[in-house]
């Protein structure tokens, strides 16, 4: 069935012809009910240029991911596996769903049916779900890492593939229902483009729709706030004891976490809203535009996820590097590295009547000992007692009537861009 663009357009016009009756029925055959406004033929093309540019480089980030973790052995770490899990799902969104709207779009209408409508609903709305859900159990992994007393075993993949199977399985059982009659899939916006049905008032629909809202997009969004909260007040807390070098990390970290959180809500919260004013409000409260701008930004996360969480990695940013000049990785990338974020802090506090006083300046410095630069990107910095004194004064120093009390403040801090 074939359908140009002003026959859809005058679909809505009293008695519009058998052009207008063929695209109602086309739209009729996918969603089984009367089509919406559609965009101009000039804000179709606006928009297959948009998902032009994000098919093609979102496939092309997340392909060279992919291609970096397989050529350099030091990449194959367990935090790693996480990256690599989020940038399979944003590369598989570009393969599997990004081209056929991007067709749609210079036609202007649905071009694979009724089942291609659904199943470009399902497939999306899983890799999407599973991006997010995979953007929480990252930071969560952080979190529990920071608070363990010891460092995380940087050969240990079984948290990793517990936390990639947990995304992958959390987002088909949020998927299927639709396909079981928990409401169901059609085409969104201007018609281009499917996914779940947004606009059908129904109790059937409202209560799948609240669900995916509270469980798919505010939960993981709670769950990185917090996680990364914490780990930023961890990092500041032994920023009296930090050097220089380690301080502009803590503002690298600072700016990379802030960047995580605003690009998380430049790119889902719009569509988040839109969901429920389409839900909620008053039907035709959004017009085409409004409606497919959300869903651009939802598919823009598949091209600024790889810039996030792997370019701004230096360790990833080095291979990249080396992947470019066709040489090997410099030598801080090559050295064995702990696989997830590690941060541990531990806090003996002293007598309580007694005040952490400035120590002398030779317990201030580290030691070179207490400063490991056992993996790039790491920071390990121990604030450790001072020396014992000498031996003529080291029985007196341990008894009870000593006036100088055994210091008690230990800070322990591990962490891993």
């Amino acid at each position: 069935m074939i359908v140009c663009n002003v026959s859809l357009s005058c679909a809505h016009c009293p008695g519009g012809g058998a052009g207008g009756t063929a695209a109602t029925d086309a739209y009729e055959e996918v969603s089984g009910s009367l089509p919406p406004p559609s965009l101009t033929p000039r804000g179709h093309l606006v928009v297959a240029v948009c998902l032009g540019f994000i098919g093609t480089f979102g496939f092309l980030s997340n392909f060279l991911v992919l291609t970096l973790f397989c050529r350099y052995r030091t990449l194959r770490t367990p935090m790693n596996l996480l990256l690599v899990s989020i940038s399979a799902s944003d590369l598989l969104v570009s393969v599997l769903g990004t081209p056929f709207s991007f067709a749609a779009s210079t036609q202007g209408r649905w071009l694979i049916g009724r089942a291609g409508c659904v199943w470009y609903g399902f497939v999306n709305a899983c890799l999407g779900i599973v991006s997010l859900i995979s953007l929480a159990v990252l930071s969560y992994e952080r979190y529990c890492t920071m608070m363990k007393p010891t460092i995380a075993d940087g050969r240990d993949f079984r948290p990793a593939l517990g936390g990639i199977c947990f995304s992958w399985l959390y987002s088909v059982v949020w998927t299927v229902p639709p396909l079981l009659g928990w409401s169901r899939y059609g085409p969104e916006g201007p018609g281009t483009t499917c996914s779940v049905d947004w606009s059908t008032q129904t109790p059937n629909n409202i209560s799948y729709i609240v669900c995916l809202f509270t469980f798919c997009l505010v939960l993981p969004f709670s769950v990185i706030l917090y996680s990364y909260g914490k780990l930023l007040h961890a990092i500041r807390q032994v920023r009296s004891v930090s050097s220089v070098v380690t301080r502009r990390r803590e503002q690298r970290v600072l700016v990379m976490v802030v960047t995580m959180v605003v690009c998380y809500l430049v790119c889902w919260l719009p569509y988040g809203v839109a969901a429920l004013l389409a839900t909620f409000g008053p039907h035709g409260l959004l017009t085409p535009e409004a409606s497919i701008t959300p869903s651009l930004l939802a598919k823009f996360s598949t091209v600024i996820n790889p810039f996030i969480y792997i370019f701004m990695n230096r360790q990833f940013y080095r291979c990249f590097r080396a992947f470019l000049s066709c040489s090997t990785p410099e030598r801080g990338s090559t050295i064995k590295t702990f696989s997830r974020p590690t941060k541990t802090l531990r806090t003996v506090r002293q007598d309580k009547e007694q005040h952490v006083s400035a120590p002398a300046p030779s317990s201030v410095l580290p030691s070179p000992k207490s400063i490991h630069g056992s993996s790039e990107g790491a920071n390990h910095i121990t604030l450790s007692p001072p020396p014992p004194p000498s031996n003529g004064h080291s029985a007196a120093s341990h008894t009870p009537a000593a006036n100088t009390p055994k210091p008690k403040l230990i800070l322990v801090a591990h962490y891993r861009e």
